[in-house]
């Protein structure tokens, strides 16, 4: 059943039919909020539960902070999970990433797994134009349900960082972030990957990548994206340039194309002024074409661009 509606899913998209995903949103950012927008969504995170975050390079000082996320994860019960990155750094083997979580106390919180430390296998993917799979770490196996919990920013080559980056470069190994930023040419990391692929298609990869994710759970997902410390700069730059936008709140949905568009839209209907500029956000996800990355996970069947947006506040 699950494999027809997904198809019925790709077949509407394809013909221009999509739905209205529900999408909530909170102003208001503590731990109470996003407990409660968790509930609103209406999906129960049930078995064992992976929460996805990124743990933040060292010297970041954007990432979701523990005390943030610390209500949820103990709520659903869930493990905080990551994977090794795929350039040099403070998280790229498993001895300085482990530093790294114990540094930005997150293993004080809940358990944590770093899903490839046992290694690695490939899950399918739909859209097979550039990577011919998704390599994930095996740990991946040990859960039931998923939550990608993404931290709302930019990003030095995607253009911006939410639920659909989070769950393709997030979820992969670090051969699968090769994968997915070599559009497929290198899925094996020797210090980093070392052939730039053109940018639509490694956009294009992260989509297809993140649609693999959203398929190997199929209804047992939820997303959630927090509008907070926005720097043009990913959690994966240990010297981000500064924030210069005040923070939005909390969005959710059951659909990612839907959450990262809305967060996106969020961004750009926002009214700057002198210490509250959303210009430089805006700049970098159009300089790096970053809405393509939506707009081809939406022409794959992985969501909808069209979205109601729920307010919490009311």
């Amino acid at each position: 059943m699950k494999k027809v509606v997904l198809l019925l899913v790709s077949v509407l998209m394809a013909m221009g039919v999509s739905a209205q995903s529900k999408v909530y949103f909170t102003k208001e950012i503590s731990p109470a909020a996003l407990v409660r927008i968790y509930e609103a969504l209406g999906r129960e995170a049930k078995g064992r539960v992976a929460v996805k975050i990124s743990t933040g390079e060292s010297g970041n000082p954007n990432y979701l902070k523990p005390a943030l996320i610390k209500d949820l994860v103990q709520k659903v019960n869930g493990t905080i999970v990551e994977c090794n990155t795929a350039y040099p750094g403070k998280r790229n083997t498993f001895e300085a990433h482990w530093q790294t979580i114990h540094e930005h106390g997150f293993d004080s919180i809940a358990k944590v797994d770093l899903m490839d430390e046992e290694g690695e296998f490939n899950i399918p993917v739909r859209d097979t134009t550039h990577i011919p799979y998704d390599i994930v770490g095996t740990h991946l196996k040990n859960y039931d349900f998923l939550i990608t919990l993404s931290h709302f920013k930019g990003h030095p080559m995607g253009g911006l960082g939410g639920a659909i980056k989070n769950q393709s470069i997030g979820v992969a190994s670090a051969n699968g972030k090769a994968n997915i930023h070599t559009a497929g040419y290198q899925q094996v990391v020797e210090g980093c990957w070392e052939h730039t692929a053109p940018q639509d298609a490694f956009l294009e990869s992260m989509a297809a990548a993140a649609q693999a994710v959203a398929d190997y759970f199929g209804d047992h997902i939820l997303y959630i994206n927090v509008m907070n410390n926005m720097s043009v700069d990913c959690d994966c730059v240990a010297t981000p340039d500064a924030v210069k936008l005040k923070d939005m709140g909390i969005m959710a949905s059951l659909d990612p194309v839907a959450l990262d568009q809305a967060c996106v839209d969020k961004v750009f209907s926002h009214s700057s002024a002198q210490g509250d500029d959303a210009k430089p956000l805006q700049e970098r996800i159009n300089s790096r074409h970053g809405l393509h990355t939506i707009e081809h996970a939406e022409k794959i069947g992985l969501g909808s661009r069209k979205y109601t947006l729920v307010s919490l506040d009311n």
